[in-house]
């Protein structure tokens, strides 16, 4: 009991920017999605803590990055934290991608893990996770690889499911936690014991038996829309998506001007999963012709959907001179990481081929393209 009671001491100073919901005053909706995370690993961790100001929004990204890697399914554990992984080196996360390769240790071995870490796939001794690492380190690219043609609807429904879920949090994370979860300067030799060793404290998550639609039910019923034919062969995951993309759309209404989110959708309109660059000087062009409300607004929002691990201290200091809710922060950067990974889920549609020439918005409609 102590050592969780500092643990999660530990796990709360991880998040910057803002201030978070302990555990031990919560109550409502945050208390009963730490009850779960708590249960599920063993404390409630930094990405649940970050997410605690808006607490709709908490319970929404709990289950759209949970019920498809937690729950027993088509696809084997190892291969879904390995696909985590890849999303997250692909986004340059090192917090996520710390913590999805020491799940691996325990899961897969060091050599495959290392491989992953290091952005080095052709190293990776298992060739399936070979296939699927490649693919998922470019799942965001209209030219990324596709899935290898054996695997089944409901393999796609969860594997693309954790792609989504690992876009929308690896953005997230990179705004509000620490670069890093593991200590920085640690030599090759103590970062593999280190891996090791937080691999052994995962492993009641890594091989325990999680109870498919637990997240899920937190969040009021709502339809599918109609950008998610991915997930449709898995009715859970689709469930899941489904309430949790409902959740994402109303926190940008109540918290974004229009002018905003319409900007960004544009963008993410044209966007092939191409890197931002070194410069920033495309966002501010963008938003020059905005007022300094929306201004400040668009850019958090543009650069969390594009390159998120360039949300700094000014950007986000910038932001809270017009809008100092806790609240609002989190809403905005969660809004825009749900809008770019909802965007890479519609290039793995089963029926894409059906939405060739449309646009879809932030209702969750596809309409067709003007002319």
């Amino acid at each position: 009991m102590v050592a969780r009671r500092v643990a999660s001491s530990v796990a709360q100073k991880h998040v910057n920017f803002l201030t978070v919901v302990p555990a031990a005053t919560a109550r409502g909706l945050v208390a009963a999605v730490y009850r779960q995370v708590a249960e599920e690993y063993q404390i409630v961790v930094p990405p649940a803590l970050l997410h605690s100001p808006s607490e709709d929004v908490l319970a929404a990204y709990w289950a759209l990055t949970r019920e498809p890697l937690l729950p027993a399914g088509a696809v084997d554990r190892a291969v879904k934290e390995a696909v985590a992984a890849s999303v997250s080196v692909a986004n340059t996360c090192p917090y996520c991608a710390d913590l999805h390769v020491a799940g691996l240790f325990e899961l897969s071995g060091e050599h495959d893990a290392e491989a992953i870490a290091a952005d080095r796939p052709d190293e990776i001794a298992d060739i399936r996770t070979r296939r699927f690492v490649k693919w998922a380190r470019a799942a965001h690219r209209a030219d990324g690889p596709p899935l290898p043609p054996e695997v089944s609807d409901v393999e796609r429904a969860e594997l693309v499911g954790v792609v989504v879920g690992f876009h929308y949090l690896s953005r997230v994370v990179n705004v509000f936690l620490a670069n890093s979860l593991l200590p920085q300067g640690l030599g090759p030799r103590a970062r593999r014991r280190l891996n090791q060793g937080l691999g052994r404290v995962l492993r009641p998550t890594l091989r325990g038996q999680h109870v498919a639609g637990r997240a899920t039910r937190l969040l009021d019923v709502a339809a599918p829309t109609s950008d998610v034919g991915w997930a449709s062969a898995s009715p859970r995951i689709a469930d899941a998506v489904a309430r949790s993309y409902r959740v994402f759309e109303a926190a940008g209404q109540r918290s974004l001007d229009p002018a905003v989110r319409r900007l960004v959708l544009t963008r993410l309109d044209g966007w092939a999963g191409e890197d931002a660059g070194l410069s920033n000087r495309w966002c501010d062009e963008l938003i020059e012709p905005l007022a300094a409300p929306q201004r400040v607004a668009a850019r958090l929002a543009l650069l969390t959907a594009f390159a998120s691990y360039r949300v700094g201290p000014e950007v986000v200091e910038d932001f809270r001179r017009h809008h100092p809710a806790d609240a609002t922060l989190v809403d905005v950067a969660a809004w825009a990481s749900f809008a770019a990974a909802r965007r890479i889920g519609v290039r793995h549609s089963a029926h894409e081929e059906k939405n060739d020439g449309r646009l879809w918005r932030d209702n969750g409609a596809v309409v067709p393209r003007e002319s």
